[in-house]
């Protein structure tokens, strides 16, 4: 069985990959202040994931004591563990249809700095590195000690609980449950995965469309207010290259019954 090491206790994406992916590997869930206590044993481990994040890597430029990846990737060997990247859709220009080799064009310090992490990597792990760049993930935020900056999600409860949301008819972006992203996951490792690869579901999803499956179970009377902006970031990203190598499919109705099943847990 495959040993992976998870890092990152304190947030919303490191406790639900940990809740499914004990059931399928041998996993070690720590924090990222316990990393240091692991380099004598670290041989062992077969992946390595962070999902940690400091939050001047976000809101700042490029400095290498905030980068977590970096200081994970210092106590790790190259030829023994395979590190495997959570990067962000926000390297690319905002467009329809994005590929990994189409052009770079990260604009916020986040995904500079996310673009900067993952040249040193690459350099780094070689044939060792497994670069995921990831759409929206949503899903239900379990009780975590620190949230360092609000999803999609959160700013969709927040409208939503004080009685209005934005019409957004005209906006799509790429959305994955993180159910779904955790079922890719399980399946880039036991595939043994190597590269970089677009992870979303690869179609445009109407940002009024999936408030209206997010909202299903709120109660509360709605106002739609409609929401003009100059700033159009409407995307999506192509996955071909990993559905066909993970041979699986992504669909819509999935998303939409997870979008379901979370409006229950959010506004019941």
């Amino acid at each position: 069985m495959k040993r992976i090491l998870l890092i990152g206790k304190r947030g919303f994406l490191g406790n639900h990959l940990n809740k499914y992916l004990y059931k399928k590997f041998q996993m070690k869930f720590i924090s990222f202040k316990e990393i240091n206590n692991f380099k004598k044993s670290i041989s062992k481990y077969d992946y390595i994931i962070n999902t940690s994040i400091n939050r001047n890597y976000i809101n700042k430029k490029y400095n290498k004591k905030f980068d977590n990846d970096l200081q994970i990737s210092n106590i790790l060997d190259p030829k023994k563990n395979i590190f495997i990247f959570l990067s962000s859709r926000k390297v690319y220009k905002s467009k329809e249809n994005i590929k990994e080799n189409d052009k770079l064009n990260p604009l916020t310090n986040y995904s500079k700095n996310k673009l900067i992490t993952e040249n040193f990597l690459r350099k780094k792990f070689k044939s060792n590195i497994l670069i995921l760049r990831i759409s929206n993930i949503i899903g239900y935020k379990l009780k975590v000690k620190k949230k360092l900056h609000k999803t999609f999600i959160d700013l969709f409860y927040e409208k939503a609980k004080k009685g209005f949301i934005y019409d957004n008819k005209k906006r799509f972006k790429d959305f994955l449950s993180v159910q779904k992203f955790s079922q890719i996951l399980t399946m880039i490792i036991k595939k043994d995965l190597r590269g970089t690869y677009n992870v979303s579901i690869g179609k445009k999803i109407y940002l009024d469309q999936i408030i209206e499956w997010l909202n299903k179970y709120n109660r509360k009377r709605i106002k739609v207010i409609n929401y003009n902006s100059a700033k159009n970031q409407s995307f999506y990203l192509n996955n071909k290259k990993l559905m066909s190598k993970l041979k699986m499919k992504n669909t819509l109705f999935e998303l939409k019954k997870d979008c379901l099943d979370l409006s229950k847990k959010l506004f019941n």
